[in-house]
């Protein structure tokens, strides 16, 4: 047998060049780590890539740990470990077991003497690419293997994240349901217009909003803000809005919904410093008058001939600033058929035109009156999301919830 190359010890020159000659790699060739303690073993390997022209840069180690080492040095320069499995400080699958554990996207090509059906399987079920045994490979099917081992690997990888992704997918739809209620409704006059949108192009937001109809006719138009983004502000959300459903449903007077609501916050939030903002609608059962509490939000819209913003002079902080707080409320009168809006702030904080100005309450009004459906009593909402949209120059940066409500011929 040839001796071992000479040189920098634990290196093997790259295929392509002689034998102990020193030489650059190819850079764009496969970078290959070989375990392996036995020199003449490992110089046969070189000499079998050499045969087959394959493109590789191959690092030569005697152990697992000195493998170990130069993997994490090296993360990401090794796109596939050729390991034997009788090693000094690892003897069968241990030694696989453990580069698994350290570099789990690592492509691994058990390279043994040991010509072993059974062992072989366990190795492929312990996460081997392939099980090749000393003796029985030729250069192009060492190269060959060493090729397919990357496929699988990275069709491995790819089934994976596909898989992450699609468990987000179903963990965001369980929580945009929560989110996103049926209206429990009984009066066939009255009609609900929900839209959410979450901002920043994000799947979930922490916006929710409910509309529960009771057994006296009375109903109750929720629309709340969790401060933030993404998946802990919508769970919050979500809770939020099956607590309010349920203490509704369970009848607890009107003037203790507010602080009931708070104290879940108060149990549930991730920190101090998360609070939401609510707004409150109360319509009486005679469709003539409805009470309004604000809790740090905005006061919704009365669609009337001519679209005016309800009165918020009773406004109170979030649910989570100051708690123990009380709320105050506010009775306006209803005529005829009417409808309300009520909105999250992130309808109204969108730029104008690329510049600083937000667009308010005072622009939203005004999209109200230019909107082609608002006479028709059509549907108002999406193309109001969609004109803010626009006026901002894409997605609007924060979450967007907007439920209208309308009850008689104008619904």
């Amino acid at each position: 047998m040839t001796p071992p190359p000479t040189g920098a010890p634990g290196t093997l020159p790259p295929p392509g060049t002689a034998p102990g000659a020193p030489g650059p790699a190819d850079p764009s060739g496969t970078g290959v780590l070989l375990v392996e303690d036995d020199e003449g073993d490992a110089f046969l390997v070189q000499e079998l890539l050499l045969e087959a022209s394959a493109q590789v840069e191959i690092r030569w180690v005697r152990s697992v740990s000195a493998a170990l080492e130069a993997l994490e040095a090296g993360r990401g320069s090794y796109d596939c470990v050729l390991l034997d499995l009788g090693l000094p400080d690892a003897e069968g699958l241990v030694a696989l077991r453990r580069v698994l554990e350290r570099v789990p996207e690592a492509a691994v090509l058990v390279l043994t003497g040991l010509a072993d059906e059974h062992r072989g399987a366990e190795a492929v079920a312990a996460g081997a690419q392939d099980y090749l045994v000393k003796g029985q490979v030729d250069g192009q099917l060492l190269a060959r293997s060493i090729r397919y081992a990357l496929e699988r690997k990275r069709a491995e990888e790819q089934l994976r994240r596909l898989y992450a992704t699609e468990l987000r997918a179903a963990e965001n739809a369980r929580l945009e349901r929560g989110l996103l209620p049926k209206p429990l409704l009984r009066d066939r006059r009255l009609e609900v217009e929900p839209r959410y949108r979450p901002g920043r192009g994000a799947v979930l937001g922490g916006d929710f909003y409910d509309v529960v109809e009771t057994e006296d006719g009375t109903l109750l138009v929720l629309l709340g803000d969790v401060a933030g983004h993404g998946p802990d502000e919508a769970a919050l959300g979500v809770c939020l809005r099956i607590a309010w459903r349920a203490l509704v449903l369970a009848g607890i007077e009107r003037d203790r919904l507010l602080p009931c609501l708070e104290d879940v916050l108060v149990q549930e939030r991730a920190s101090e410093e998360v609070f939401a903002t609510l707004c409150l609608l109360v319509v009486a059962p005679d469709r003539r008058s409805a009470r309004i509490v604000l809790a740090g939000h905005p006061a919704p819209l009365l669609l009337g001939a001519e679209p005016v913003q309800l009165p918020d002079d009773l406004v109170g902080p979030a649910l989570g600033v100051l708690p123990g707080v009380v709320w105050g409320s506010r009775t306006v009168q209803l005529e005829g058929a009417w409808r309300v809006m009520a909105f999250s702030d992130g309808l109204v904080e969108g730029h104008v035109d690329g510049g600083p100005d937000r667009l308010g309450v005072d622009g939203l009004l005004d999209l109200v009156r230019a909107s082609d459906v608002y006479d028709r009593s059509g549907p108002l909402a999406d193309e109001l999301i969609q004109r803010a949209q626009d006026l901002h120059g894409g997605e609007l940066d924060d979450d967007v919830a907007v439920v209208v409500v309308g009850f008689g011929p104008a619904a």
